[in-house]
């Protein structure tokens, strides 16, 4: 099988879009060794975390043509000529969105739906950008052949918020990196504090900074728990939401108990995780939660919120809140830090939970996705032969 795939984020994106769309081809390309993966993209750009990516053989880049449409031009309406070209057998959009173009392709097509958060949290987004998403994500919905949702949630809202069959939504939960797995020693977790000036103790939030994400309910509680436990925040600012934060912790006492880590090395987040006591991710609406899954895979005690899939990330042994509730984060901090035994538990409890989350499986239920697709298209287009 040839398989091309949109590899714009795989190749530019370091953090949740660029990881799916890494984990999926890494697991194709390592289960599937007989099968060639295209893998289109605008520019390749000196990535560290396409070291594997470019170390297999049996994975080739696509870029535009000296002369023809560039960049996002060309990933909209040019990739469809060079799948012909390709010989490709089926296309993949990773990442919520598929050539404008692509029906006209005579390619069979997948669709990755991550979330419709832009419908759900209108107010976090400017209308432009909820104009385009609607445009190109609902468009991509109902021009491709077969949809990927990465949680129960996501496929309810893409059935509901577009108008799609549900019986062309398959629900495959996407895994995280395999380094997570690995189980850091004393002398390595302490010599990462060292060198990045952790706190002794505390509390991990991982994800951008923006309202969406909810850091405010953990700095709320951060002032009725022990001073002696911190706050590690890793993510980026987004659209100044971060002086709101610093502003928020000054006037609660706080601030000088707050780490912000911008740009941390994905190397050293899995080891940020095994340092924490515990990790929150109390997000007011997700597709899915990966950093949920890195701390499963950690061993790390979660505190979730309520209201969209995080459940199905966290299992039945995370702890959730109510996201506007930071009472109830300071109750679900408290009955972890009171009792080191049941934290333990909940580590070990999460970790087995992750299991279902390996890439194979992943690899596996996705490449069922591709072979249904190509054999439901092909009976779509052959002439009926007469009885």
């Amino acid at each position: 099988m040839r398989i091309g795939y949109d590899g714009k984020r795989a190749v530019n994106n370091m953090t949740g879009l660029g990881n799916y769309s890494r984990l999926v081809i890494e697991g194709i390309a390592e289960h599937y060794p007989e099968d060639t993966l295209l893998l289109y993209t605008p520019e390749m750009r000196d990535n560290a975390r396409l070291g594997k990516i470019k170390s297999m053989p049996n994975i080739e880049f696509r870029y535009p043509a000296p002369q023809g449409l560039k960049g996002s031009l060309w990933r909209t309406f040019g990739i469809t000529n060079h799948l012909k070209a390709d010989r490709a057998d089926l296309f993949h959009g990773l990442s919520n969105e598929l050539p404008l173009n692509i029906s006209s392709s005579g390619v069979p097509s997948v669709v990755t739906m991550h979330d419709v958060i832009y419908r759900r949290l209108p107010e976090c987004y400017k209308r432009i950008d909820r104009f385009i998403y609607d445009f190109k994500y609902g468009r991509s919905c109902r021009n491709a052949d077969h949809i990927i949702a990465v949680s129960q949630r996501t496929k309810d809202d893409v059935v509901e918020l577009y108008g799609i069959d549900p019986d062309k939504v398959t629900v495959i939960y996407q895994g995280c990196d395999p380094q997570f797995r690995r189980e850091w020693s004393k002398e390595e977790l302490k010599a990462l504090k060292h060198r990045l000036n952790l706190p002794e103790r505390y509390i991990l939030q991982v994800g951008t900074i923006e309202r969406r994400k909810n850091l405010e309910v953990t700095v709320r509680a951060l002032s009725n728990i022990s001073p002696d436990m911190n706050l590690v925040v890793v993510g980026k600012d987004n659209g100044g939401y971060k002086r709101y934060i610093e502003r928020l912790a000054s006037e609660s006492g706080v601030l000088s108990r707050i780490k912000f880590i911008e740009g941390l090395p994905f190397a050293d987040l899995p080891g940020v995780n095994q340092a924490a006591e515990i990790v929150a991710y109390p997000s007011r609406y997700e597709g899915f939660g990966i950093p949920i899954l890195e701390a499963l895979e950690s061993r790390r005690p979660v505190i979730a919120a309520t209201g969209s899939c995080l459940e199905e990330a966290g299992g039945p042994d995370t702890l959730y809140i109510d996201p506007e509730n930071p009472v109830e984060m300071v109750q679900a901090i408290h009955s972890i830090l009171s009792d080191p035994a049941s934290a333990r538990m909940m580590g070990e409890a999460g970790k087995e939970y992750a299991q279902r989350f390996h890439g194979e499986d992943m690899a596996r239920k996705i490449m069922g996705v591709y072979e249904n697709t190509i054999e439901n298209f092909k009976s779509k287009i052959l002439p009926k032969k007469d009885c």
